[in-house]
């Protein structure tokens, strides 16, 4: 009977993990680590293995509906993933050599520097200024595209510009994935969000994508490390792929500015515990 209520009680996890990341371009793993960690008391390592397959189902889950409505820039994940899954490869492979303590200090200040530049677009006027200038390398590989936004009833263009620092950024990004055991995504928004200047909307959606190349470029070293348990890690994405495709089906509707203020939030506590964590302060 307990086994049986912890199983849906992790499938309600993966239920509203799947949803806050596909709403979001989230991996889900910020909310999955925790309560594995305070609500089932299961080591760290066997929460962060659990969490990279969360990603990957994340990913599953939301990117297929994301591809037909056509909000996937592909060209942009095709590009940037080159530099996510580098730094994945090299994050997860060091992740056994060494604390990631400065790591932990860089990516919580990044994420809080994020969360205060999404609050400062929500207070800008003129969304002229908010806009991406015309970017000659942006051009020349064919990153500018277009999407319908069903809550606004019409197709948006959008432009992409600083290419080569969102690929600094993604690359740092990947790096997070492998060492952290994170998704990352906040930090594949933050690139193409707030170094590239995409729309919102589809760099949430293309995040989606690229979390799971990202994170099944690590998953294979914590699955031959043995820190990925199928009792643990099977029923949280069967509950990430449900509420992915939910998600993904709300997203198209939700104003862009609803999306910032619900990201703003999750992004600076996301941050704040990277932090503290830094500080050998941990919230789980």
């Amino acid at each position: 009977m307990a086994l049986t209520l912890s199983i849906i009680i992790m499938l309600l996890v993966g239920v509203l993990a799947g949803v806050l990341g596909a709403l979001l371009g989230l991996g889900g793993g910020m909310i999955v680590t925790p309560i594995l960690v305070i609500g089932f008391n299961i080591p760290i390592h066997y929460a962060i293995g659990a969490s990279i397959v969360a990603v990957i189902a994340t990913s599953s889950g939301a990117s297929i509906a994301y591809l037909k409505d056509d909000m996937l820039n592909l060209r942009v994940a095709m590009l940037l993933e080159i530099f996510t899954t580098i730094g994945a490869l090299v994050g997860a492979i060091c992740a056994g050599l060494f604390a990631p303590i400065w790591l932990n200090f860089l990516f919580g200040v990044l994420l809080v520097y994020q969360s205060y530049r999404m609050w400062r677009k929500l207070h800008v006027h003129n969304q002229a200024d908010l806009a991406a200038h015309d970017d000659p390398l942006a051009n020349k590989l064919q990153l500018n595209a277009a999407y319908y936004d069903k809550a606004l009833n019409q197709t948006i263009d959008y432009r992409v510009e600083n290419v080569p620092g969102g690929a600094v950024v993604m690359l740092w990004a990947g790096l997070a994935s492998g060492l952290l055991g994170i998704g990352s995504g906040m930090f594949k928004v933050f690139a193409m969000d707030g170094i590239m200047k995409m729309s919102l909307k589809p760099a949430s959606a293309t995040s989606n994508l690229m979390m799971g190349v990202t994170a099944a470029a690590s998953a294979l070293v914590y699955f031959f490390n043995g820190t990925i348990r199928a009792d643990i890690a099977v029923p949280i994405a069967l509950g990430i792929v449900l509420g992915a495709t939910i998600g993904a089906r709300i997203m198209p509707y939700v104003p862009a500015k609803r999306l910032r203020q619900l990201f703003i939030p999750v992004v600076g506590i996301a941050g704040i515990q990277l932090l503290l964590k830094a500080f050998n302060i941990t919230l789980y």
